[in-house]
């Protein structure tokens, strides 16, 4: 019990924490808005060249469901861990958070547990319902809900030991800029987050959705919009398998690069 009050003590610093940050919660929502309407005429362009109302399987408010939605998950699952650990390094900082009486990476998950929570209230959460009242209810409600969430659960646990894969690099390197942005950019185009899935030349999905990135953003997606038999248990365990799996995977990795990273750690002075 006292360290379940340590977590939800993190928990809820960190919703307290995003919350005084409001004015950035709105820029990135207008942002957001900037970024959609390039999407929306983008595909509507798409569509109108092909000539048919169905690509892939997809019609064409099919793909911007799918990709509101993704940029909606994107804005409360997105993460900072590779600039803050970079920055820390450079100050020497990091011995500070390293001489706590709790684990590094346990304490940095948890800090970040507080703003996913109010993020997913303040942006995934309105951006669903306002999608479900313009499309009139086009999201099927019931079960897929439940392992929706599950889901989203387990993306945040991938996506978060994903970043812990990339930070520690910057106690070699001191600098992870060029490598984040190369991160990033592999995570959101192989994740479904900028183009869905089913658009992939299909020899090159069937290796893509074996991969981490598409357990952060395409399987949930998949599960909500009960696409690819998700609707069933016999087509829903296998995608929440896959994500068990890279969790586990991706745990595991992490804990040992970071075992052996954190002895390069060198700061002025020592």
């Amino acid at each position: 019990m006292k360290n379940v009050r340590k977590l939800t003590a993190l928990t809820r610093a960190g919703i307290i924490e995003s919350l005084q940050f409001r004015l950035g919660t709105a820029v990135t929502l207008f942002g957001n808005l900037i970024y959609l309407s390039l999407v929306y005429f983008l595909w509507k362009a798409i569509y109108d060249s092909s000539g048919t109302d169905v690509v892939n399987g997809m019609t064409f408010y099919d793909t911007m469901i799918y990709l509101i939605l993704a940029t909606a998950i994107f804005n409360f699952l997105e993460m900072f861990i590779i600039w803050d650990m970079s920055r820390m390094v450079q100050s020497g900082e990091i011995v500070m958070h390293l001489l706590k009486p709790m684990k590094y990476r346990l304490y940095t998950f948890w800090s970040y547990s507080g703003s996913h929570i109010s993020l997913f209230f303040l942006t995934f959460l309105p951006t669903f319902i306002v999608v479900m009242i313009v499309t009139k209810g086009a999201i099927p409600l019931g079960w897929n809900l439940l392992g929706f969430v599950i889901s989203l659960v387990l993306a945040l646990i991938i996506n978060f030991n994903i970043e812990m894969l990339v930070a520690p690099i910057c106690l070699y390197t001191e600098s992870t800029w060029g490598i984040n942005i190369v991160k990033e950019t592999i995570v959101l185009l192989l994740s479904g987050a900028t183009i869905p899935l089913v658009f992939f030349p299909e020899s090159f999905r069937k290796v893509v959705e074996f991969l981490p990135f598409r357990a952060v953003y395409d399987i949930p997606l998949t599960i909500l919009l009960k696409k690819d038999g998700s609707d069933s248990l016999e087509g829903l365990l296998p995608l929440i398998g896959l994500q068990l799996f890279w969790c586990v995977v991706l745990i595991i990795a992490g804990n040992l690069f970071w075992n052996h990273a954190v002895k390069r750690i060198t700061v002025n002075g020592g």
